[in-house]
């Protein structure tokens, strides 16, 4: 009864300070602060510097009472009682008990605010550093040392379900937590659940979010999706390969890792290496299982091969994602193909149709998209291989030719060096650049026909089967146009594949990313930069007088008629009807 009547008084005591001048002041925060950490008959304190821990509180009296309350609870850790333990001794007569429920109310309180100041962005960036160091603190002594991941959970869910930015707060996590085994495998662990979870409500509410247009739902998901994939960015996988020793955050590493691998033999850092890699396999392709933005779809898919994919337990089980992603079209199907293409020549992946799919993306529209040089440079080292058949790379060819007549200037140079790499690799299809079609030749499909007319060509651009467009019996024709294309740059540069490209010692392979990210600028510029060495001029024998000769309009000819009170000049036509006057 005296510890209760005690405080009852102090916290009538701190009413009666706050109410003189409306607000706690630092000294009477700082004081309840010095009260409540030497004796429990200030207990009552703790809730009224609970109060005071809001982002909107001012900055110095925030984080007095927060020193304050992680000074009084970090003794406490051990006697703080487990959730369902606090919540049976709540009815209980033992006052030990009482006092052990009231202050797991109190730490989850704490705990709460402290995500809070560390999640919200209207917290200054000096509590939200020293809120989070806090609650790192608490998630590495809060189970007696062992890493406490119940809390740090409630962390990652609050910043995933965040509406506003956290890229501070990530910076955080990143720069100074990020390097500890122990928090990437939780990390990976709980994304892994928040995700899941957050897949099955998208799957399960997708159809009725469409039925009654619920918008706000969507974009909730939207953000989630945000959120998740700037986490996973800014918790980079460790390099596995070479880490002998992991760092561990909590006190009691030896029991991290006494957890993962009581029942395994041998090193415990490949243990540890074969566990983390499991986790971020299974964080990530939980990620890209949801219906993805395509802002996000874009960036994962353009550094997956160098932030995911070296770090897979099994990369070829991406196969799957890589696959639906082409199915979308567009610049996300040029992407998906890079990806594709990683696993079959560095993990051994099987995808028969690759050159197919490869083949149905040279569009016009290819020479435009933003990531174009990717694209291109992928297409070059796809088409390197000496396994390629004829058939295959004659179609190739082919199928680029016929692009570079509607190609712009830098996509003709781009097609150019590719057919080029393409004739020195596979002399076989050397015939194509000068080939005559006999008149009684048949059609593609090899059955008998008319004789072709002169100027035919059997090539079938429309085709999707490479191997039945009919390349093998055509040639690149279209590259002979390209002498008189309107850039001197292409002009010149088709002059390459007059030489003969079976003798490798003369010719070598010209770099693809010299060319890949040209553009009208770049073209332009290279011409004004570039010498010219001789000037072609005008010459006439006698001045010029008009600016067309009477022989390039026979019939016509031009005077100049003058109309008084009209300044217009006519052009009269000689023998022509008054309808043929016109204005100039």
């Amino acid at each position: 009864m005296a510890k209760s009547s005690s405080a009852t008084a102090s916290a009538s005591g701190a009413k009666k300070r706050k109410s003189k001048s409306g607000a706690l002041t630092h000294e009477e925060v700082k004081s309840l602060g010095h009260e409540l950490l030497s004796s429990r008959t200030h207990l009552n304190h703790a809730p009224t510097l609970l109060a005071l821990l809001s982002p909107s509180a001012p900055l110095k009296i925030a984080l007095e009472a927060l020193i304050s309350l992680q000074s009084f609870f970090e003794p406490l850790l051990p006697s703080i009682p487990s959730a369902s333990a606090a919540a049976a001794e709540v009815a209980s007569s033992d006052p030990e008990l009482v006092f052990g429920a009231w202050l797991r109310q109190r730490f989850d309180e704490f705990v709460a605010a402290l995500i809070e100041l560390s999640v919200s962005p209207h917290s200054d960036d000096a509590i939200r550093e020293v809120a989070f160091d806090a609650f790192m603190d608490f998630v590495k002594l809060g189970k007696d040392g062992r890493f406490h991941s119940a809390i740090y959970h409630k962390f990652l869910h609050a910043v995933v379900h965040a509406t506003d930015s956290i890229d501070p707060l990530l910076e955080l996590l990143g720069s100074k937590y990020s390097k500890y085994a122990d928090v990437c495998y939780f990390t990976y662990t709980s994304l892994d659940k928040i995700t899941n979870s957050l897949g099955s409500q998208t799957t399960g509410s997708g159809k009725d979010g469409l039925q009654n247009g619920d918008d706000s739902s969507e974009n909730r998901n939207v953000i989630c999706i945000h959120n998740i994939y700037n986490i996973l960015v800014h918790t980079p996988a460790l390099d596995f390969q070479k880490e002998t020793k992991f760092d561990m955050w909590s006190t009691v590493g030896e029991y991290f890792q006494l957890i993962l691998f009581q029942n395994l033999q041998g090193s415990s850092a490949t243990h540890i290496n074969k566990r983390l890699k499991v986790k971020f396999t299974k964080a990530w392709l939980a990620f890209l299982k949801l219906p993805l933005p395509l802002d996000v779809y874009k960036e994962v898919l353009a550094t997956i091969h160098q932030n995911v994919i070296p770090s897979m337990s099994n990369p070829a089980i991406l196969c799957d994602f890589f696959t639906r992603s082409y199915d979308i079209g567009g610049v996300i199907s040029v992407m998906a193909l890079s990806g594709l293409f990683i696993l079959m020549t560095q993990h051994n992946l099987e995808y028969p149709k690759f050159y197919d799919k490869l083949y149905a993306l040279l569009t016009p529209a290819v020479f435009m998209a933003k990531h174009r040089s990717v694209f291109l440079q992928l297409l070059d080292a796809c088409l390197k291989s000496s396994y390629v058949s004829a058939h295959l790379a004659a179609s190739f060819a082919k199928r680029l030719s016929r692009l570079a007549l509607s190609a712009p200037p830098a996509g003709a140079l781009i097609i150019i060096a590719l057919i080029h790499n393409l004739l020195r690799r596979h002399p076989s299809i050397n015939f194509l650049v000068h080939w005559e079609v006999p008149q009684d030749d048949t059609n593609t499909s090899g059955e008998a026909s008319q004789p072709k007319k002169v100027g035919a060509d059997p090539f079938n651009n429309e085709e999707t089967d490479p191997t039945k467009s009919g390349a093998m019996r055509s040639s690149l024709w279209e590259i002979d146009t390209l002498r008189h294309h309107y850039t001197p740059a292409v002009s010149r540069f088709v002059a390459s594949l007059e030489n003969d490209l079976t003798v490798r010692a003369k010719t070598s392979e010209m770099k693809i990313t010299d060319f890949s990210s040209g553009s009208y600028a770049t073209v332009f510029r290279d011409e004004v930069r570039r010498r010219i060495k001789q000037v072609p001029l005008a010459f006439y024998r006698t001045t010029p007088t008009s600016l067309f000769q009477e022989s390039d309009f026979p019939g016509w000819t031009f005077e100049q008629a003058s109309v008084e009170g009209n300044e217009n000049s006519i052009v009269e036509t000689s023998g022509a009807s008054p309808a043929k006057r016109s204005r100039v």
